[in-house]
């Protein structure tokens, strides 16, 4: 049977990077059952040859905690969940913060758990003067102790030799000094720290006093209300403008392939039913979504980077006020940060916060927030509207999201002032320490998203394309008689006027497509549908690809690319998924977008309630179906309205 081990620790302390850097991408994140708190679950080779299975679980500050977090610690240290108590413990501290750090491993080795202990972080504290002895470490804690620098890599050798030592003795010597019985905090857990970092630890206070000066004003800067602000809006902006400028490249390779691959497909197989549903319907339709991946991977592998060197908590300072001030408590920060990779987590993570109306007013607004099922509509919009402007695209890129923030605040001042009154509370935040940023454990987390995506995109995005392929295919509308007369006239040109034959051939192609397209099943739902979507710019098409997108959001640009006939050979031209989009053109032949219809259609996708597992998970709650009927309506009209005043505007 897999040993299993516990890491566990204070927030801050680097665990997840170390559990990163022994697992790789053997992680997976995972909820005991009973559970809204996710962890990650992985497996690591030790040096005897064996497999060891690691639980990642969530920062905490205390055992005792009344929170969901120290509950799921705990019940996975008793062995109430899972396959019964851990056969060790792996307990990650910060050699930069280890007073505090000391209290809480000093409270965890009351469980009588078989423990490795390591000090995390130990170049940075080195860096600042700070000298650790592992072996009075090890002998004041009578448990092995290792440092270790989880970003670099430096002594993961000799932590898994003593993880393999632990797991094989199973035993401990007892403390130098018998551990305190009390709480971190207390009077005697902060006496016992102390005094076991007198034995273990010494640092030059001159060099350290220095670093911390050029920290301070790094901080003084980050987290100011102003100069903070503006910083973290630059940031962003060039975050997104290198998203559109690095990510071309690969995104063309990706295109290329798939072009490739439907071309392979149709001069392999013979014409018919089948071609078709392969070249059009899977690979063109999983091909207009894939080919966002790269944008995907990058925008969390810069974002991993931002929050590793510690920039990301001062940002959130620097917002916690004006949060405040709209009547979002501060504990709202990190749901709704959390939200901008997936919103279901981001409200899961609101059970954090006290007053149950901040709450319910936190749970409300973070389906605001942009998700990353949006980035592959908002990169595609974005690119219509500003082709070949890469700095421009980043700019309304990162104007997306902020549309999304100020709409959750507007509506969070609106909430906070009517229905759900009183005041807010400031946050408390500890601000992780410098360092740099671990490339490595960036890059796991990037492709791990990458990944998560790409699954969606082998099941629900698929399963849509085929079905929205049928739908644009059936029922076979018969030619025209216009497109059947310009065939004729073409065959008889043929031989004397080959070029305007050609044409002619091609021009009868499009009508008869422009029939499909009206005539299909997805077209007559178009058409009963498109009147109510017709004043913000959308025509039949455009208008099912939005129905369809309230399934899954980013199956709009899947959707786009089957409707609008994008692999159709009426042209002639050997076109790239996102250059098929761009030129694909309604029944009366305008294109299919223009910028008022891609401006209205990107403020739509911002601010719509789009997902129904959300709505789902508010009812879960919230215990009533009354607010996500509320939110889903107040959201769609919402959405609604600013895509009309955009397409005023820009017509």
């Amino acid at each position: 049977m897999t040993s299993r081990i516990a890491l566990l620790g204070n927030p801050n302390t680097g665990k997840s990077t170390l559990f990163n850097r022994l697992c790789g991408l053997r992680a997976k994140t995972a909820n005991h059952p009973g559970s809204t708190v996710e962890h990650q679950v992985g497996r690591c080779a030790i040096p005897r040859g064996n497999e060891i299975e690691l639980i990642d679980l969530p920062g905490i500050y205390s055992l005792m905690l009344e929170l969901p977090e120290s509950t799921l610690c705990v019940d996975c240290l008793e062995g109430r969940i899972g396959q019964g108590r851990p056969d060790g413990l792996l307990i990650v501290v910060d050699a930069n913060n280890l007073l505090r750090n000391l209290q809480f491993a000093a409270s965890a080795l009351r469980r009588g758990i078989p423990t490795v202990v390591a000090i995390n972080m130990i170049d940075l504290a080195e860096r600042r003067g700070l000298i650790i002895d592992e072996g009075a470490a090890s002998e004041c804690l009578g448990i092995p102790v290792v440092a270790v620098s989880a970003r670099t890599g430096r002594g993961i050798d000799r932590l898994l030799v003593a993880l393999d030592g632990l797991l094989s003795t199973n035993a401990a010597s007892p403390p130098a000094r018998p551990l305190p019985h009390s709480e971190p905090g207390s009077a005697a857990s902060c006496a016992w720290a102390a005094d076991a970092f007198a034995r273990m630890a010494a640092h030059s206070p001159t060099q350290h006093d220095a670093s911390m000066t050029a920290h301070d004003r790094l901080d003084a800067a980050f987290t100011h209300p102003v100069a903070g602000i503006l910083t973290f809006a630059v940031t962003m902006s060039l975050l997104f403008a290198s998203i559109y400028w690095l990510a071309a490249f690969p995104m063309d390779a990706v295109d290329s392939i798939f072009g490739w691959v439907g071309a392979a497909l149709h001069g392999v197989l013979p014409e018919g039913i089948l071609r078709e549903l392969l070249v059009d319907g899977v690979v063109g339709g999983v091909a207009a979504t894939v080919v966002f991946v790269p944008q995907i991977v990058l925008l969390f592998f810069l974002l991993a980077l931002l929050e590793d060197s510690g920039y990301l908590a001062r940002a959130a300072f620097a917002v916690d006020g004006i949060m405040r001030r709209f009547g979002l408590p501060g504990q709202a920060f990190m749901p709704l940060l959390s939200s901008h990779a997936c919103a279901l987590p981001g409200i899961m993570a609101t059970r954090l916060i006290p007053d149950p109306r901040e709450r319910l007013t936190t749970i409300l607004v973070a389906p605001f927030m942009s998700c990353s099922a949006r980035v592959p509509v908002y990169a595609l919009l974005t690119g219509l509207l500003f082709a070949g402007r890469p700095l421009a695209a980043g700019v309304a890129f990162t104007g997306c999201y902020v549309l999304g923030g100020i709409a959750a605040l507007a509506t969070a001042a609106l909430v906070r002032r009517t229905i759900l009154r009183g005041p807010s509370a400031p946050m408390l935040l500890e601000l992780p320490p410098y360092r740099i940023p671990s490339i490595r454990g960036a890059a796991v987390v990037a492709i791990d998203r990458g990944i998560v995506f790409l699954k969606s995109a082998g099941t629900v995005i698929l399963a849509i394309a085929v079905v929205m392929w049928w739908l644009s295919a059936y029922p076979t509308i018969a030619p025209s008689p216009e497109s059947v007369d310009l065939r004729n006239r073409a065959v008889a040109l043929a031989a004397t006027d080959p070029e305007r034959s050609v044409q002619m051939s091609a021009d009868a192609q499009r009508l008869d497509d422009r029939a499909q397209q009206s005539g299909s099943f997805a077209g007559q739902l178009g058409s009963i549908c498109q009147p109510a979507f017709s004043p913000i710019g959308l025509d039949q098409q455009l208008t099912v690809a939005v129905l369809t997108s309230f399934l899954a959001r980013e199956v709009f640009t899947t959707t786009v690319f089957v409707l609008a006939g994008a692999g159709s050979e009426a042209d002639g031209d050997d076109l790239g998924t996102l250059e098929s989009v761009r030129s694909a053109t309604r029944a009366d032949g305008k294109p299919l977008f223009n910028t008022p219809t891609a401006g209205s259609l990107l403020v739509f996708f911002v601010l719509a309630m789009q997902c129904l597992p959300t709505l789902v998970v508010v009812r879960r709650e919230t215990g009533s179906w009354r607010w996500p009927i509320a939110q889903g309506a107040y959201m769609s009209c919402v959405a609604y309205l600013a895509a009309w005043i955009t397409f005023g505007v820009l017509s």
